[in-house]
């Protein structure tokens, strides 16, 4: 008996494992075709962001270099730079919605890049093949790296995708992981603006580390409150979780608390690099702080399983 009726539990296992088999492969496309998502939308906020900034810079160079009495922001040019503006930084939030910060954050080096290339353009510096070379090697072999791996990125970023519902963000806020990296984070800054402030410590480092550490509160919440967002528009409504607002508050704090002091560091340093050094400080912070927020939830849903 034992012998005949092994076929047949093999045969109605058969389709039950096929069925989950055949899951997996659509599940794995939509969160690909999530993150090219997010990331097209973070690439053209970034690039339109990189033509409103110079926009904004020809308009300054432009009075500043003629007889004309008007205040910059009188000027056509300025104002179109404002909306080019706004709609870059609406494009990277909406990008924080469909894909991973770990993925989104990176591909600001999309701006490093455009800002150079439209700098030079806009400059219109002339230069001779050998010198230009001579001169920029480091600067193309960084934007081929930069370029390569925004491809890397896309096509092998992670694509894990959770719903940002109102439990979820309570969940990963108050795992003690993340907790205790923010209030790390929070001695850090207290010391660093402290110096700053009372000891006069203008070094780049030191400004850019302040602006770091206010991003990666900043791109936490922003993803929160573009995830909250969308899971409404798809029917499940968190704007009546407080959780929303908090994420909304601080986004906005944050926000014009790295403006100031983005505008203190570009009266003292080069917006060369201003760019390239914050990059890599904000990437590296914003990256560590959204694994701490992660990992958080998940060492969490362990102890109550």
């Amino acid at each position: 008996m034992e012998g005949g009726n092994s076929p047949n539990l093999q045969l109605q296992q058969l389709p039950l494992a096929t069925a989950a088999v055949s899951v997996q492969p659509h599940t794995d496309s939509f969160s690909y075709k999530e993150n090219l998502i997010g990331a097209l939308l973070a690439i053209f906020g970034h690039l339109v962001i990189s033509i409103a900034l110079n926009l904004q810079k020809y308009s300054h160079i432009r009075l500043a270099g003629s007889k004309d009495t008007r205040a910059y922001f009188k000027t056509k040019t300025w104002w179109c730079g404002l909306f080019l503006l706004v709609l870059g930084e609406l494009g990277v939030f909406s990008s924080y919605a469909f894909a991973p910060l770990s993925l989104i954050v990176p591909l600001s080096a999309v701006s490093v890049i455009a800002s150079a290339i439209i700098g030079m353009i806009f400059i219109k510096e002339k230069w001779k093949p050998k010198d230009f070379l001579r001169r920029y090697v480091l600067s193309f072999v960084g934007c081929g790296l930069a370029i390569v791996g925004t491809y890397l990125l896309i096509t092998f970023g992670p694509n894990s995708h959770e719903k940002m519902t109102g439990e979820n963000i309570t969940r990963h806020l108050v795992s003690w992981p993340f907790l205790l990296y923010m209030l790390v984070e929070i001695v850090i800054f207290c010391l660093l603006l402290y110096f700053y402030k009372e000891k006069n410590a203008n070094y780049i480092v030191v400004i850019l580390l302040l602006v770091a550490l206010l991003g990666s509160m900043t791109v936490v919440t922003v993803k929160a409150v573009a995830g909250m967002i969308v899971v409404s528009i798809q029917g499940n409504l968190q704007l009546d979780y407080p959780i929303f607002y908090i994420m909304l508050v601080c986004m906005i704090a944050t926000t014009i608390f790295q403006a100031t002091f983005l505008a203190q560091a570009s009266q003292l340093y080069d917006s060369s690099q201003i760019a390239s050094i914050g990059y890599i400080l904000s990437t590296t912070v914003a990256i560590t702080a959204d694994h701490k927020r992660t990992k958080g939830a998940d060492y969490k849903n362990r102890n109550l399983t």
